[in-house]
């Protein structure tokens, strides 16, 4: 895949690409549209103060680790298109709740439920590895990752403007937030019928079970229960943090301790209930895949992009204190590590693309992080400043390359769980940035910057020996075993059954054929009982006798 494809609209990979990094770009777009209002929010509301703010911020984070989990079993479920869609619908409600709050409850709740639209990242991720073939799949995943997290620099650089020029007043910003939740659900109704999940309808594959992720041994099953504990226990973290600033007291934090435990036992036991029958029974050879690989890929976007997210937070101050610069300026030469995004990510997925080995790419790009960071700690008033800013926009190259390395790698992994795998490693670049920025309460920012850069040193050791090169990742075609092939057969006879209901229960206003536990359950609904007995007649003569009266 040439850069210069992607201006070819008419081809429909390209146009799929186009409207799923589109809608990327909007659901960042709200999800951090209150940022950068928050110095208009305070000036028009004398009941809010800077540390509701900071609560804010926090809870604009926290259910996105559990939603990347749970969209990413509901996209093998249903597919990226229905889930994309239903998100940005469903999420433009508390984006709108978060506009006329009157109380900071209200907003408080509003933007944590919110928090959940960070999920459609996984979604697109999905959409996109269902419409390119493997051989290009690095530099597509990269595009959309790279101008979809734009979404969050256009909220800070247009978001105030429509606030304050457009609308105007002291509830200007009310009405910017509103805007762009409304401007979210158009978009999800249009992308609803805009676009297919892949080429052809039976592109989607799948997974037998949507509760956990499937591994395919012992060890892994081991494996992935360990890596499972963090994606919810990380939240008792901010738990510890709001109970520290003293909005919530002991006795409701004890209750929310007790529940993170309680859903972190669920999950676990989640992953037993799906995998143990099905090591019991045994895995097919050529449908096992390595999760060491999941495991060493959490580990790289915990370390890229949770490092991204933290230091996008803290580097204003970082540059205004020890250069002495304006918050403008500094500000202005922070925003150079977010907006090199726009190249640096799709590289990352080109080179992936390019060098023959995605191994290889991925381990470079994560020592070059190390570096990167362990010269940022070395930094100090008596380095020239624009030294300070090459090494900045050096090590973002990286950081970010880094990202798009890491979903060039994730769709070759194992075809049906894709978006499972995508939900994994996505929850764990949260998880990353809510544990450096606790690390960060109680260091110095040069400090700060050696221990993220270790934390890409473990994520190179752990990649060097746990990372598997993807079979067939650079071929025309996906691998597929022959549990998928299977499974892809259970469809078609599953279409082509209903079909025959269908044709049998003609009249019914509604024919369903439906999965439960080891059965399959036919419900129909008639208006009355002509229509049932007339279908009922068409089996009436193979029985021989007076048709069963049936349950609906």
């Amino acid at each position: 895949m040439k850069i210069s494809s992607l201006v070819r609209v008419h081809d429909p990979a390209i146009r799929a690409l186009h409207l799923t990094w589109i809608a990327f770009f909007i659901t960042f777009y709200v999800w951090f549209n209150m940022a950068p209002l928050a110095s208009s929010m305070l000036a028009s509301n004398d009941w809010l103060t800077r540390d509701d703010i900071r609560l804010f911020a926090i809870a604009n984070v926290a259910l996105t680790i559990p939603a990347r989990i749970l969209i990413g079993m509901a996209l093998d479920k249903w597919g990226p298109r229905r889930v994309f869609s239903l998100l940005m619908i469903v999420m433009a409600i508390p984006t709108l709740f978060f506009a006329f709050g009157d109380t900071k409850m209200q907003l408080f709740v509003s933007r944590l439920v919110l928090s959940s639209v960070g999920a459609g990242f996984v979604v697109g991720i999905h959409m996109t590895a269902l419409w390119f073939k493997p051989r290009d799949i690095g530099f597509a995943e990269g595009f959309y990752a790279g101008w979809g997290n734009f979404g969050s620099a256009a909220a800070a650089m247009t978001i105030p403007t429509v606030a304050l020029v457009l609308f105007g007043g002291d509830d200007g910003w009310r009405y910017a937030i509103a805007t762009s939740g409304v401007i979210m659900a158009a978009y999800g109704v249009f992308y609803w019928f805009a676009i297919t999940d892949g080429p052809t309808a039976d592109t989607h594959k799948k997974a037998r079970k949507t509760g956990a992720l499937e591994v395919s041994t012992y060890r892994d099953l081991a494996l992935l229960v360990v890596f499972t504990v963090p994606l919810i226990g990380i939240l008792s973290i901010l738990v510890y943090r709001v109970q520290r600033m003293g909005y919530i007291d002991g006795f409701v934090a004890t209750i929310c301790y007790a529940s993170i435990a309680t859903l972190v036992i669920y999950q676990v036991w989640q992953v037993l209930r799906v995998n143990l029958p099905i090591l019991r029974k045994g895995v097919p050879k050529d449908d096992r895949y390595p999760f060491s690989s999941v495991a060493a890929l959490n580990t790289t976007y915990f370390a890229n992009f949770g490092a991204e997210l933290a230091v996008v937070s803290m580097l204003p101050m970082f540059f205004q204190e020890t250069w002495g610069l304006t918050p403008v300026t500094a500000g202005l030469i922070a925003a150079s590590f977010a907006f090199i995004n726009l190249v640096a990510r799709p590289m990352g997925g080109l080179v992936s693309d390019r060098m023959g080995n995605r191994r290889f790419v991925m381990l470079a790009y994560m020592l070059g992080i190390a570096i990167g960071f362990a010269l940022m700690g070395l930094l100090n008033s008596a380095w020239p400043l624009i030294i300070a800013i090459a090494i900045t926009i050096a090590c973002s190259f990286f950081v970010q390359g880094a990202e798009g390395a890491t979903f060039g790698i994730i769709p070759s992994i194992k075809r049906r769980v894709t978006g499972q795998v995508a939900g994994m490693a996505g929850a764990y670049g949260n998880v990353g940035a809510v544990f450096y920025l606790f690390i960060f309460m109680f260091v110095d920012a040069s400090t700060f910057f050696f221990i993220i850069s270790a934390g890409a040193l473990a994520s190179w050791l752990i990649c060097y020996f746990w990372l598997k090169e993807p079979e067939g990742g650079f071929d025309e075609e996906y691998v597929l075993s022959s549990v998928d092939e299977a499974i892809a057969a259970q469809a078609a006879r599953k279409k082509e059954t209903e079909a025959e209901l269908a044709l049998i229960f003609a009249g019914s206003e509604r024919v369903a054929l439906a999965e439960k536990a080891d059965s399959l359950t036919v419900t129909a609904r008639f208006r009355d009982l002509d229509d049932l007995r007339a279908a009922l007649s068409r089996l009436g003569p193979k029985s021989g006798g007076q048709p069963a009266e049936p349950a609906e």
